[in-house]
């Protein structure tokens, strides 16, 4: 059984001001490193927890895989759990944001008044044309993709992956055997919370286990 761990960078000036990242290299802002160091103390705990309850270990964690998206506020989140597990972090291209195209950098107010048909449709949760952003299952494909082959390649520990949350919550639709362009029945991650998915010998190959976790240790399930 493979566990993988889908952990949400921390606050940003983009996410505290309501501006659309995608793949704008933004940087952590002050909250946002409390919010990844004070996560990584939790999800410490939990993969603590997930050891006491799924095998040996006393308790410990298991020694783990951390791979990020290249975006510099992933990769600083990422950080702060491999200094605590004394592990390195590596990074994979299909683990990155949702590409927003020309409204990165734009507020709701912004997009909305220079494109009100394309927002419209995109507020209803569907693929605005015209404007070079990345289809939802397209995301869905490539991370989910990027998950499955890191999952391979994993040892008996957990694959920690830190990424962004549109691209979390498509990519683990798409794990889920839904399909991202007609399925919404995930809310996206909070900022540094995360979610829990196993591997399973029933279609479509992976359980959800824990979703937005991370205000407290969770008490897991074997």
């Amino acid at each position: 059984m493979t566990n993988v761990i889908l952990w949400r960078h921390g606050q940003t000036d983009y996410n505290l001001g309501g501006r659309v990242q995608g793949r704008v290299d933004i940087p952590l802002n002050a909250t946002g490193q409390a919010q990844a160091e004070a996560g990584a103390e939790r999800l410490e705990d939990y993969l603590g927890s997930l050891v006491a309850a799924t095998g040996p270990g006393g308790g410990a964690p298991a020694p783990c895989q951390i791979v990020s998206s290249p975006l510099s506020r992933a990769r600083a989140t990422a950080q702060a759990l491999a200094v605590r597990l004394a592990a390195e972090v590596t990074t994979h291209p299909g683990l990155a944001e949702r590409d927003f195209g020309m409204w990165e950098g734009l507020t709701a107010e912004e997009i909305e008044k220079g494109w009100p048909d394309a927002y419209a449709v995109w507020r209803t949760g569907h693929d605005p044309q015209g404007v070079e952003v990345e289809p939802r299952r397209a995301v869905g494909q490539r991370f989910s993709d990027a998950v499955r082959s890191l999952a391979a390649t994993t040892g008996e520990g957990p694959l920690i992956v830190v990424a962004h949350g549109s691209a979390i919550t498509q990519g683990t639709t798409a794990l889920l055997g839904m399909d991202a362009s007609t399925w919404f029945g995930l809310r996206g991650l909070d900022n540094a919370h995360w979610a829990r998915l196993r591997s399973s010998h029933r279609d479509p190959g992976w359980e959800l286990v824990d979703w937005n976790a991370g205000a407290a240790p969770t008490a897991l399930l074997p």
